[in-house]
């Protein structure tokens, strides 16, 4: 949904113009301008100097936001035996080996899929369909293991997983325009910290280029990008 229209306009107005914010400015403004009747999410973009082409200029990686997202997330745990009774302890929403089929058969009614190792062989074939969707289980994500306990529990907690895409930048969810601006500063912390450690080696020059957050109908606002611009 395009953002247009007068309230967008004069939200947009609100911004000082080429300014770069301190975090804590940037989200206090992201909140006042979050005007929608629903309970907006607040993203951060960020825009690297990495060639994604590259192999080793990929930055991809997980992170416990400390306050969550905010948002409800349904955990698929593809496991059988005592793994299942560990993954529904934990709290995930579908559990079982029986819907390897029902993925096949169209079902994807869920937001987060876990695999231990040994389902693997079984949830291999799945990759045409969760792959594109961003769905599929990977060991980098933390989404094969067998310590499913702690990956649903984490997951259920806040863990998101990010990765940078074709033209640079890195998208992520920090929580909602409902939280307080100490949360969203301390989610946003917490997900630039884990950006600035998955600096590949590879990388030349400037890494971190731009930094903006906004909310889901809200313009986007600066946040000075030296700020994370450390080893």
């Amino acid at each position: 949904m395009p953002k247009t229209g007068k309230r967008f306009s004069a939200a947009k107005s609100a911004v000082p113009e080429g300014a770069k914010l301190a975090p804590d400015e940037a989200v206090r403004l992201v909140k006042e301008l979050a005007t929608a009747k629903f309970d907006e999410s607040v993203d951060v973009a960020t825009r690297l100097g990495v060639d994604p082409r590259q192999a080793d200029q990929l930055v991809r990686g997980t992170v416990v936001l400390p306050h969550g997202t905010g948002k409800s997330v349904r955990v698929l745990v593809i496991a059988q035996g005592e793994k299942e009774a560990e993954a529904t302890e934990a709290g995930a929403d579908y559990v079982g080996v029986e819907y390897v089929d029902k993925i096949q058969d169209g079902w994807l009614d869920f937001d987060v899929c876990v695999a231990t190792p040994d389902m693997m062989g079984k949830v291999g074939p799945l990759g045409r369909v969760l792959g594109p969707r961003g769905l599929m289980p990977t060991p980098k994500a933390g989404t094969v293991t067998f310590d499913i306990g702690r990956a649903v529990s984490e997951i259920k907690a806040g863990k998101i997983e990010f990765r940078v895409d074709k033209t640079g930048n890195v998208h992520a969810p920090i929580g909602k325009a409902s939280f307080s601006e100490d949360q969203l500063r301390e989610n946003l912390g917490a997900f630039m910290d884990q950006i600035v450690r998955a600096k590949p080696s590879a990388a030349k020059g400037t890494y971190v280029r731009s930094v903006t957050v906004s909310s889901t109908m809200g313009p986007g606002v600066s946040i000075d990008p030296n700020l994370y611009r450390r080893a």
